[in-house]
């Protein structure tokens, strides 16, 4: 990929972070920030807002730089099984891994919440909803066998980045999980649908470039000759 369009890429994705992350707070949140409303403090609302906004970009970075690693992760399985096919069961056996820690560990859910268990059974729907349909495009748009592989990603990786809300375990945290989730499965699903765009782009710009470059070089020889 260029420069040119990794800078694109790039704060685009934190874009995405800062809204989704601004929207769902808002949503999320909105007893919190209604206080600054009804008090007329909207210097404040406006700062917690921004705060918020900031909090995506951060959820952004981190969700890309999950992203390039699980690029490397990605290229490491397939060279380790030698076969995509071996690789697939693999990421599959791990998906499942990670939802069963998620459910029995993670949420630590119980009888007697049942409202802490409605929201952490929907996230988890949203999670693996999100992934599916994500990863259903991405084998549409490209090839069939990247479907796992999608998969595994939207699920797996979003996952780990959404891990250390997922363990604190004081203050409000419930909030933050549920408003955490909403920019990684955003970004990610972004990065993952969108990255073979960029990389022809790259492909086309590169082309392009080198015909300016022996264009170049044609006219200054020429006016040597001369």
């Amino acid at each position: 990929m260029t420069i040119r369009n990794w800078v694109k890429f790039f704060f685009t994705a934190l874009l995405i972070g800062g809204f989704m992350t601004a929207v769902v707070g808002l949503i999320v949140r909105w007893e919190f920030f209604s206080q600054y409303l009804s008090n007329g403090e909207y210097g404040q609302f406006i700062g917690a807002f921004l705060w918020m906004i900031f909090l995506g970009f951060t959820m952004s970075v981190v969700a890309q730089m999950g992203f390039f690693a699980y690029l490397t992760v990605h290229q490491f399985g397939v060279n380790i099984f030698k076969t995509l096919t071996l690789w697939n069961w693999v990421q599959l056996l791990i998906i499942a891994i990670v939802l069963f820690d998620l459910i029995f560990f993670r949420f630590q859910l119980t009888s007697d919440e049942t409202g802490r268990t409605v929201l952490y059974l929907g996230l988890l729907a949203t999670l693996v909803g999100v992934s599916a349909v994500t990863a259903y495009f991405k084998a549409k748009w490209t090839k069939k066998h990247t479907l796992i592989s999608a998969l595994f990603f939207m699920i797996v990786i979003t996952t780990l980045e959404w891990l250390p809300a997922l363990m604190v375990r004081s203050g409000n945290i419930d909030s933050w999980v549920t408003i955490l989730l909403f920019p990684l499965l955003a970004v990610n699903a972004y990065q993952i649908l969108v990255l073979p765009k960029f990389n022809k782009q790259s492909d086309e710009d590169k082309v392009k470039l080198e015909a300016r470059r022996k264009a170049r070089g044609k006219v200054t020889k020429s006016a040597k000759a001369k």
